[in-house]
Formats: structure tokens, C-alpha cells, sequence
């Protein structure tokens, strides 16, 4: 009986043991467009309450949750962590055109450059999604080289000598047969769209003259150019050199100005030109994007104007940082502000950090550091600067020491040692003869000092009796 009550205890003192034995965890499991942080991949086995981390996949960020799993009672808490498609945004201004998305500007998308009519892709037509963002050549819409065909003017001579294309800008000489009148403009200009300007003429037999225009009284030359107007003659009317009495051209403004009231029209009266009354003011841009963590610095919002990017303290500005208000609105597209991140806190101390936090550690998180014995020498505090630095390096932690009390004509009760421990505490009293001044307990603080500091031991005055 006595052999069975000792093998009972003993087997009941061993599974005490195992019950307390912390369980380990095996390797943490994978989960959907997440990988583990790469120095845990190699480990088989994790102890309890040991913490690893997982990050986003490739072309992935984070959107909510904690990156960490925590090993408890030999499983692996819940992660949390979700991480969603990186995108590129929106790709900016195309000046003369628009941009057409594959899709949600996802990794790995597509952007299309698709012109306005009359102007055509210069280079390639698309852009890529990447991680670094919009890769490739900005697209750029120019205009379509524009040609005429050689119009068809019976019963005349054409300065075209063969030629049966013209490029914009050619201009062509005609006369007509003998026997014919002509009738309209004698010389035309290859204009915007393949159309000839002014329309060509036609050749009448001399009979039928049409009086022209510099026969007829009161016609007027060339509309007179308005030098202090942004208003511009129109480009029908650029060629002509003769106008009729009681005939009209119109002005437009400028490339980036708009009409802001006024007439655009002029007459030919008496032979002079109406004044013309057409005001052109700046075309607006309005704001040019919200800038998260920062803000525009403007010199206005009209043509000619322009933007600059100015970031928060602490962030980083990515991506071009001014941005002009041009005829079609604002060119390029808003940048970032991206926060300033600081590298792992400083390590290789024996102080610990006490408020640990995962990274990244960005521009104003505080680091605590603490000693679990001595004393802190350095910053108990250090934050990410806005330089992407630490304010301060990492703390050590000190163990100080008291050196044996030295006061004269006193003992103490404690064992004497060359050095006493911070928190060591003793009682020092005088000899016989002797009188105390200050404390009777002194303990030895974390700066080596006895506080709150060491008594003197001074002779008693002895007294005579007559």
C-alpha cells in the first residue's frame, strides 16, 4: 500500500507539471492575400503568447485590421488584417482629349488616351497601373496634319501645277480663261477642317461680270486688329482682303480667355469698321484638387495661373508639386502627401520599450522606454521627428550604487559593504557622547546619493554642578 500511495503522488505531481507546461504553436497558417513577415517563414515552432505578423500580398494594401497573431494555448488568435487592391487613382488632364479606364485603376490596369476629333495620339495611347503609380509616356493630343484638295474652278488657271493635296497654310493663285470674269476671291488659303479659305471663286463669262467688292462704294480693307483685346478676327475672314458695305465679320477670344460681354461682331459701314465691343476675360480653372495633408498655394485660379503643393509638417510631397491652369483646366494631376516614416526604434540597450506599437512608425509616435532595474540614463521618451529621425537615441538602463556611509563617531545597523544597491535602507546612530543632527534612516537613491542625506555625530556639552 505504502509503494501505490507513493506511485499515486508521484504521477499526480506529473501531471501538475505537464498541465503548466505552456503549449507551443506549430507554423502559422496562410490566409488569403496576405504573407507572413519572411523572418517567421523558417520557424517550426512558436512558444506561447509569442506575437508574428503578416503583410499585404503583392499589389495589395492594407484597408482595416492589426497585422498580428498571437500564439494562445497552442493556437493562433484570429487575423484581422484585410487588405484590398492597390489603385492608381485617377491619371490626371488630357489636354484635347479624355482619359477611358479599363477598369477601377487597379495594378495592373489600363488607361486609354482617346482625342478630341481633329487631333491624334502622339506615341502610345495607354498607360499602366503600377506600384509606383501611372507608368509610362504622358499621352499628348496634337493636331492632325490637315490637307485640301485641289478644288475643281471651271473655265480657269490654278497656281497648283499638278499638285492635287495641299497641306494647311498652301495657298493657291487662280485666273481665269480669256473670255471669263472672275468672280470671288483670286487667291485661297488651305484652312482647319481641308476647307479652303475664303470658298473658291468661280469663272463667269465676261457678260455676266459680278461687280466685286472693290468696285461697289463704301467697301472697307482688312478689319483693323485690336491690340489691347484678347478678341482675335476669326479664321474665315483671315484671307479676305475686300469687304462689301453693310457686311459683318465676328471676333473669338484668345486660346484660354472666354467671352465676358459685348458684341463680337463688326460691320463695314461708309466704308469703316464698327468698334468692336467684345470683352475677353481669363477662362477659370476653379480648385485644382483636394490635397489630403496638405494644400494649394495659389497665385489665382484663372488662365496663366498656377498651384503649388505645399505638404503638412511631417509629410512628404510625391508627385509634381506645381500645376498651371491652362485653356482645358489644370494640366497633370493632384499629387500626395505622403507621411514621414521612421526606421525601427533604436535598439542594442537594456532599456525596454514599454509601449510597443507596430510599425510604421510615422512623423510624432512616441516611444516609452523603461527599466525593469537601475536607472534610466537618457530620453524616457524619444517621437518620429519630421526629418524621418529619432529625437533622441535609446536610453541604457544603470544600476547606481551608494558608497558606505561615512559619518565620524557613528555605527549603523546593517552589514558594512564597500557599496550599497539603490533602495538600500539603514539606520545610522552616534556613539555614547554623542549627539545626532538629521535623519536617523537613510536610503541610497538611483544618482548614488544617501537621501535625504547623512546625519553628523557632534560632542555632547558636559555639565558642572556646584
Amino acid at each position: 500500500m505504502r509503494n501505490v500511495g507513493w506511485t499515486l503522488l508521484v504521477l499526480a505531481f506529473a501531471l501538475l507539471a505537464s498541465a503548466q507546461v505552456p503549449k507551443e504553436c506549430s507554423a502559422p497558417p496562410e490566409h488569403p492575400y496576405t504573407r507572413l513577415v519572411e523572418k517567421y517563414s523558417s520557424t517550426p515552432k512558436f512558444s506561447s503568447g509569442e506575437k508574428v505578423y503578416y503583410n499585404c500580398a503583392e499589389d495589395m494594401t492594407p484597408s482595416t485590421g492589426n497585422r498580428a497573431v498571437q500564439c494562445v494555448g497552442g493556437k493562433w488568435t484570429k487575423l484581422t488584417l484585410k487588405c484590398e487592391k492597390r489603385s492608381c487613382g485617377n491619371a490626371g488632364e488630357l489636354l484635347n482629349g479624355e482619359f477611358h479606364y479599363e477598369g477601377n485603376s487597379f495594378i495592373g490596369e489600363k488607361v486609354y488616351a482617346i482625342c478630341n476629333d481633329g487631333y491624334a495620339v502622339k506615341g502610345l495611347n495607354y498607360m499602366i497601373c503600377k506600384k509606383s503609380g501611372w507608368t509610362g509616356d504622358f499621352p499628348a493630343c496634337e493636331e492632325r496634319e490637315t490637307t485640301c484638295s485641289t478644288p475643281a474652278v471651271a473655265n480657269s488657271v490654278s497656281s497648283a501645277g499638278g499638285v492635287s493635296v495641299h497641306r494647311m497654310g498652301d495657298g493657291m493663285t487662280f485666273t481665269c480663261s480669256q473670255g471669263f470674269q472672275l468672280d470671288g476671291a483670286q487667291r485661297v488659303t488651305c484652312g482647319p477642317g481641308g476647307v479652303w479659305q475664303p470658298q473658291p471663286p468661280r469663272c463667269l463669262p465676261s457678260q455676266h461680270k459680278t461687280e466685286s467688292p472693290d468696285d461697289k462704294t463704301g467697301g472697307c480693307g482688312m478689319p483693323v486688329k485690336f491690340h489691347n483685346s484678347k478678341a482675335v478676327l476669326s479664321e474665315k475672314y483671315i484671307t479676305r482682303t475686300s469687304f462689301t458695305s453693310g457686311e459683318r465679320v465676328h471676333y473669338v477670344c484668345e486660346v484660354g480667355y472666354i467671352p465676358a460681354g459685348g458684341s463680337r461682331y463688326c460691320e463695314c459701314t461708309n466704308g469703316k469698321w464698327t468698334p468692336l465691343r467684345l470683352k475677353c476675360e481669363r477662362k477659370p480653372c476653379g480648385s485644382a484638387g483636394e490635397l489630403i495633408n496638405g494644400q494649394f498655394a495659389y497665385t489665382g485660379v484663372q488662365f496663366g495661373d498656377t498651384a503649388t503643393a505645399v505638404c503638412d509638417v511631417g509629410y512628404n510631397l510625391v508627385g509634381q508639386a506645381t500645376r498651371n491652369c491652362m485653356s482645358q483646366g489644370w494640366d497633370g494631376r493632384v499629387p500626395a502627401c505622403e507621411a514621414v516614416v521612421c526606421e525601427e526604434p533604436p535598439r542594442g540597450t537594456n532599456a525596454e520599450i514599454s509601449n510597443y506599437q507596430e510599425p510604421p512608425y510615422t512623423y510624432r509616435s512616441v516611444i516609452r522606454y523603461r527599466c525593469r532595474a537601475g536607472t534610466l540614463i537618457g530620453q524616457r521618451h524619444i517621437w518620429c521627428t519630421e526629418n524621418g529621425t529619432w529625437s533622441d537615441p535609446a536610453p541604457t538602463c544603470k544600476e547606481m550604487t551608494c558608497a558606505s556611509p561615512n559619518v565620524p563617531n557613528a555605527y549603523w545597523t546593517r552589514a558594512h559593504v564597500k557599496m550599497y544597491q539603490d533602495g538600500d535602507t539603514i539606520s545610522i546612530e552616534c556613539y555614547p557622547g554623542y549627539a545626532k543632527i538629521g535623519p536617523s534612516t537613510v536610503t541610497c537613491s538611483g544618482d548614488g546619493r544617501w537621501l535625504p542625506g547623512l546625519p553628523k555625530c557632534t560632542p555632547r556639552r558636559r555639565r558642572y554642578w556646584s
